[in-house]
């Protein structure tokens, strides 16, 4: 038992809320710094699991090491149903217990201490304003899924007919009155207010799967600038810098028996808890706004296992072809053969074969040299952690926002692939097992909901199969001309009609006889 855990309270008295009052007595591995003197110096856009299991793992770790009390975190959610996650945040003083799940059942509880306090800018968006424009936010910091970035998924340009976005260029060009609502809005007001006060710029590092995810954020901020005063994107856009990052932790959704397993482990009710794998992977490039005198305009991250370069992109290319692309090529045909979860479909010798299959003869050739990473042994240990059945990773969580997903992760895949004339049946059986998934029901007829962004256009595609086969491939958005090239769809139509005759397990079995991977 690490040296500041402390014995949980009798287990007669009634479980206490985690707080900061109800620290000892909680048995778990606690905050080793005092809270009391922390300030906050970056501001988190986005507070899900994802984060709390990734970056402020690492503030903590660093708070722990002594010289970053200037550099806790304060939470910004920018949606109104953000307020349950401020809620059950600030009723714990900002603290909630990090549930490490290992594959042999047993789990490491943490508490984490490193987030100050969380708002929502929807109640208060003057005050999200001025809590980035305050000179002390040197980090404005970014979850705000694939989809948040509110881009066309063809063109890759900035929209600016979304309803949010739209209103916020009317009411910053004074055109238009009312709050604002969107993340453009409010991250760039916030750095227009710094320029008029002569104070420095802050870095926006995003840390969301997408590839180039800094070089993403930097191009539509600084369009959506453009569209407010060209003047103050030229100043962004020499000012601000937007650092590309590698990010990887599975971190599933928390479910009430996590709450409980967590009230059982600390003896301390938990609103929302995070659980995630061992494994943790951030790779960052170090491109931050310098500090006044000197001082480092980021933390140490470094000292905390952050892997700092000069390019992320051969990490970024790596996790998102092989792990996240790998995501969606299991869940789909996994939902469709009527399981749950990602360990049941990566415990089946079949699906693994596939799994690898695609890893191997059509991901892997895209990848540029990764520095100081053993490709194979990567491609063996996601199939590990794909496999602990402690995380219990749903496969509703990885079939959800695939039209965000899939056209950042696997379509550069295919398009390489396509061009270098590389086969690509692996990579047209993942696409073909989304159109089926988009009919909305199981091989034995049970319906499940699909959860996406463009819920009623994937629907409706898949809907006309039976009259166009290619009617789901047609979306230009997603898939660019894909349904013009033969050499796609020819294996594509090939697995689509068997997902929907003979089944995931049957298709998956005629896919690899054709690549000369037979499973076992």
């Amino acid at each position: 038992m690490p040296a500041d855990t402390v014995s949980p309270a009798p287990s007669s008295e009634p479980a206490q809320r985690l707080a900061d009052a109800s620290l000892p007595g909680t048995q778990a591995e606690l905050p080793a710094y005092d809270r009391s003197g922390l300030s906050t110096g970056i501001v988190h856009i986005g507070v899900g699991g994802f984060h709390r299991a990734h970056q402020a793992v690492v503030m903590d770790d660093l708070l722990a090491q002594g010289g970053h009390d200037s550099w806790a975190i304060t939470g910004l959610g920018a949606l109104a149903g953000d307020s349950r996650m401020r809620d059950a945040l600030n009723d714990q003083d900002g603290l909630y217990t990090l549930a490490v799940k290992h594959p042999d059942g047993h789990r490491d509880n943490r508490v984490i201490g490193s987030i100050r306090t969380m708002a929502v800018a929807p109640e208060d968006p003057a005050g999200a304003v001025e809590l980035m424009a305050d000179p002390a936010t040197r980090i404005v910091s970014l979850t705000i899924t694939e989809g948040g970035y509110n881009f066309n998924q063809a063109t890759g340009l900035f929209d600016e007919t979304t309803p949010a976005v739209a209103h916020d260029l009317e009411v910053l060009r004074g055109s238009g009155e009312g709050e604002l609502r969107s993340v453009f809005g409010l991250v760039v007001d916030a750095l227009r207010v710094r320029r008029e006060r002569t104070t420095a710029p802050f870095t926006v590092m995003s840390c969301d799967n997408i590839q180039g995810n800094g070089d993403t954020a930097a191009l539509q901020f600084v369009a959506f600038a453009e569209l407010v005063d060209p003047e103050l994107a030229a100043w962004i856009r020499e000012n601000v810098p937007f650092p590309n990052s590698m990010v990887d932790r599975i971190t599933p959704v928390t479910t009430d028996a996590d709450r409980e397993n967590v009230l059982a482990d600390t003896g301390r009710v938990d609103a929302w808890p995070v659980v995630c794998e061992p494994f943790f992977q951030w790779v960052l490039e170090d491109h931050f706004v310098p500090g006044p005198d000197g001082a480092p305009g980021r933390p140490a991250f470094e000292k905390a296992g952050v892997q700092l370069v000069e390019d992320v992109e051969p990490y970024e290319l790596m996790k998102l072809r092989l792990l996240n692309a790998s995501h969606q090529a299991l869940c789909y045909p996994g939902r469709l053969a009527g399981l749950e979860y990602a360990h049941e479909v990566c415990s089946d010798p079949l699906y693994v074969a596939y799994l690898l299959a695609y890893m191997e003869l059509e991901a892997t050739p895209t990848l540029r040299e990764v520095p100081g990473v053993d490709l194979d042994d990567y491609r063996r240990t996601l199939i590990e952690r794909f496999a602990n059945p402690e995380i219990r990773d749903t496969l509703a969580r990885l079939c959800a926002e695939a039209s965000d997903r899939i056209p950042k992760w696997l379509v550069p895949v295919i398009r390489e692939n396509l061009e270098a004339g590389r086969p690509v049946e692996l990579s047209a059986t993942i696409v073909a097992s989304w159109a089926r998934y988009a009919e909305g029901a199981d091989e034995n007829d049970r319906p499940f909901e699909i959860v996406d962004p463009r819920r009623d256009a994937v629907i409706e595609a898949a809907s006309h199969h039976d009259e166009d086969e290619l009617s789901f491939l047609r979306n230009e958005e997603l898939f660019g001309d894909l349904a013009q090239q033969e050499a796609f769809t020819e294996p594509y139509l090939r697995a689509l009609r068997g997902f929907r005759s003979r089944g995931a397990r049957a298709t998956l079995k005629e896919v690899l006889e054709v690549v000369g991977r037979p499973a076992a």
